[in-house]
């Protein structure tokens, strides 16, 4: 097993704008910024550490022609904190997003460029998950989805049911992995998504995990979008990914 989970993609018109909010937000730091592709990553930490996962911000010409099946989740320790979080998102430009989802222990927002997230209220299974305390995939089978994630990275499930599987790391480190049972799934593509990456970054590596997903039941889905060092493939469910290779 060598993929791992390398960062969360997410779509919008101006990468470098929504980058310096995704770096407030989080209190990251910003690299690589401008010609169409702003990353966020944690400071003191580097990949492969499975509490080093990063949000890649691209920027494409329309991002709402896109849907949104992937989103993150913000952790606080408190309710005090919960509160300081949320009114310093809104005051760099996150927008209210929670219309018909009632009493729910979370906060929905949405960034400038209309990405949903949730900040969640203070939990204790996300005190040591860093600011992100899970990346969320909606699916329609979360069982089955959650077998095909927790065999291509080689992720633990903490909880198994018929709406939720949650999957951490091997190493019960950074982020969780929530595939949520959600009704009336669209089939275009994404604006959110998750890029993996073979470890080590070696020739070779990309096409055997390639394969190996595909064993799995992924699906190619690289048609029309040219020659690039990564490769698109959809889970099971349709839900896109990309497969990372030596640049």
């Amino acid at each position: 097993m060598t993929l791992r989970l390398f960062e969360v993609n997410l779509k919008a018109r101006d990468d470098v704008a929504l980058g310096r909010f995704w770096a407030q937000a989080l209190g990251w730091t910003v690299s690589g910024a401008g010609d169409g592709a702003t990353s966020v990553k944690p400071p003191g930490l580097a990949w492969p550490d499975p509490a080093a996962v990063r949000v890649d911000i691209i920027a494409v010409p329309d991002p709402e022609t896109v849907d949104t099946r992937v989103h993150l989740e913000l952790a606080t320790g408190s309710a005090a904190h919960h509160a300081e979080l949320v009114a310093r998102l809104r005051d760099l430009g996150a927008t209210p997003a929670e219309a018909g989802r009632g009493s729910v222990p979370w906060t929905v927002l949405s960034d400038p460029e209309g990405n949903a997230f949730c900040v969640l209220e203070p939990q204790e299974l996300h005190r040591d998950t860093g600011p992100i305390a899970a990346v969320v995939l909606d699916c329609a089978d979360p069982r089955a989805t959650g077998r095909f994630w927790a065999e291509a990275m080689g992720w633990t499930p903490h909880e198994v049911t018929d709406d939720r599987v949650l999957l951490r790391s091997a190493e019960n480190a950074g982020p969780y992995l929530d595939l949520v049972r959600t009704p009336h799934l669209t089939g275009v593509r994404h604006r959110a998504h998750l890029d993996l990456a073979p470890h080590p970054f070696e020739a070779g590596l990309q096409a055997a995990e390639v394969a190996r997903l595909e064993g799995l039941g992924a699906a190619r889905a690289d048609g029309g979008r040219g020659e690039f060092p990564w490769k698109v493939l959809t889970d099971p469910e349709g839900n896109e990914f990309c497969v990372l290779g030596p640049a």
